[in-house]
C-alpha cells in the first residue's frame, strides 16, 4: 500500500502528459490529513541542486508540510529563475486544488536535466490527482508508478510495530545512483506521534546507513529528495529508539530495492569491509570498491576478479583508513581469493550463478569497525539505456 499504509494519508498517481512514454503515469500527489503535520527531509548535496530541491529544502526548514507533488518526465534542474518560478506555480496550483496553503506543499521532480517542465501538463496531473485521492492499495501503487523513470517496477515498503503505529513508503531510483544520498526520490509516511526534531534526526540517521550506502553507477543527481511525513493518526507516541529503528529499516529496504532494479543490472553486489579502525574508514573503503567500473564489468562477466577489489581499496588514503595491504583478506561468495594481500584459493572455485554477489574484505587491523555498501554490475543494457536516454 506504499505511502497510504500509515493512517492519515491519501494519494494518487495519474498521467498529466509530461512523460514522452505513452500512457505512463507521471504525477503523484501525497496528502497528510493529520491531525499533526510533521515533515522532515534530506536532500542532494550536489551544487547544481534542482529548483524543486531548493524550494522544498526551504519549506522543511520553515516548518511542517501537509502535501507533496512529485512529477516524473522532467527534472526541472539547471533551469534558472524560470524553473524556480515553475515550482512556486506548481505549489500555488496544488494548494488551490487541495485547499492547502502553498507554503505547506513540497515539490519534487525527476527526469531529464536542463529543460523546463510543460507546466500545463503538470497542472493537468495535479488537478486529476486531487480528484482521485484515496488511501487504498491501488492508489498507493499508482503513486509509486507515477514517480518512476527508468525503473522497471514500483518500489514500496510497509512496516509496523506492536505498539500500534505504521510506516509506509515509496522510492524511485534505478540509474544515476551515487553514495551521496543516491539519485532517488522517496516519500516515507508514518502515523506515529512524533515531533519535527525527532523525525529529522531519525531520517538523517536512516539515510546515512541506507541511501548513502548504495552505488549503481557513481553518478550523483541534482534532484535527490527523501521526505518523511508524520500524521499522528495512530495516536501512539513513538519511542525514540524504536522509531529510529523502524525508519532505518524502511530506508534500508527501499535502498535495497533500488539496487535490485539497477539499470540493466544482472548482479547485486554487497561489499562489506570489516576490521577497520573507524566506521568512516570502513565506509570509504567500501565506497572505493563499489565505485570501480572495472570491478562492475568483471562481475557482469561472472569473473570474481579480486585484483579489481584490492586495487580500488588501495586508492583510499592512509589518513582515512589505516591498514597494512599485506594483512588484507578478500572473500568472494565465501571463497578466500586473497589471503594477506596475495593469492588465496583459486577464483575458479567461486560460483557466480546467483544474482547476489558477496564481497567480504577484512582489513585485519586491531579494531572491528565495519560498513556495508551495495552496488550493481555494469552491463551492455546499462549502456544502451543511457545512450538512448534523451532520444
Amino acid at each position: 500500500m506504499s505511502v497510504v499504509y500509515a493512517k492519515g494519508f491519501s494519494t494518487a498517481g495519474v498521467r498529466g502528459g509530461i512523460s514522452s512514454v505513452e500512457g505512463k503515469k507521471d504525477v503523484a500527489v501525497v496528502v497528510n490529513n493529520g491531525p499533526i503535520f510533521v515533515a522532515a527531509g534530506v536532500f542532494t548535496t550536489n551544487r547544481f541542486a534542482a529548483a524543486p530541491v531548493k524550494y522544498s529544502r526551504q519549506i522543511i526548514a520553515d516548518g511542517g508540510a501537509r502535501a507533496m507533488v512529485i512529477n516524473s518526465g522532467g527534472a526541472n534542474a539547471c533551469t534558472g529563475v524560470a524553473g524556480f518560478e515553475q515550482v512556486k506555480a506548481t505549489a500555488q496550483f496544488a494548494g488551490e486544488k487541495l485547499g492547502i496553503q502553498p507554503d505547506k506543499i513540497l515539490v519534487a521532480s525527476t527526469g531529464l536535466i536542463g529543460e523546463l517542465l510543460p507546466l500545463d501538463a503538470v497542472f493537468a496531473g495535479v488537478e486529476s490527482a486531487a480528484k482521485q485521492l484515496n488511501n487504498d492499495e491501488v492508489s498507493g501503487k499508482n503513486a509509486a508508478e507515477a514517480i518512476m523513470t527508468t525503473d522497471t517496477k514500483p518500489k514500496m515498503v510497509t512496516l509496523n510495530v506492536p505498539s500500534g503505529y505504521r510506516v509506509g513508503g515509496m522510492v524511485k531510483g534505478s540509474g544515476m545512483i551515487a553514495p551521496q544520498l543516491a539519485t532517488m526520490i522517496s516519500v516515507i509516511t508514518t502515523d506515529a506521534v512524533v515531533d519535527q526534531e525527532t523525525a529529522q534526526e531519525a531520517l538523517q540517521k536512516a539515510t546515512a546507513k541506507s541511501f548513502d550506502c548504495i552505488d549503481v553507477d557513481g553518478c550523483m543527481s541534482t534532484n535527490d529528495t527523501v521526505v518523511l511525513l508524520a500524521s499522528g493518526a495512530s495516536g501512539v507516541e513513538a519511542r525514540k529508539d524504536e522509531f529510529e529503528e523502524l525508519i532505518a529499516k524502511a530506508c534500508s529496504q527501499l535502498a535495497r530495492q533500488i539496487i535490485g532494479d539497477g539499470e540493466g543490472s544482472s548482479h547485486d553486489i554487497r561489499i562489506k569491509v570489516s576490521g577497520a579502525q573507524s566506521y568512516e574508514g570502513a565506509l570509504a573503503c567500501a565506497r572505493a570498491v563499489a565505485s570501480s567500473n572495472l570491478l562492475k564489468c568483471a562481475i557482469y562477466g561472472n569473473d570474481p576478479n579480486w585484483g579489481r577489489v584490492v586495487s580500488s581499496l588501495g586508492t583510499v588514503p592512509e589518513s582515512v583508513a589505516q591498514f597494512d595491504p599485506d594483512n588484507v583478506v578478500v572473500d568472494i561468495n565465501g571463497v578466500r581469493v586473497c589471503e594477506g594481500g596475495k593469492p588465496g584459493q583459486s577464483r575458479s572455485l567461486v560460483s557466480m550463478t546467483e544474482r547476489e554477489v558477496f564481497i567480504d574484505i577484512n582489513l585485519c587491523t586491531d579494531s572491528h569497525e565495519e560498513a556495508v555498501v551495495w552496488t550493481d554490475d555494469l552491463t551492455l543494457d546499462y549502456v544502451h539505456i543511457n545512450a538512448d536516454y534523451e532520444s
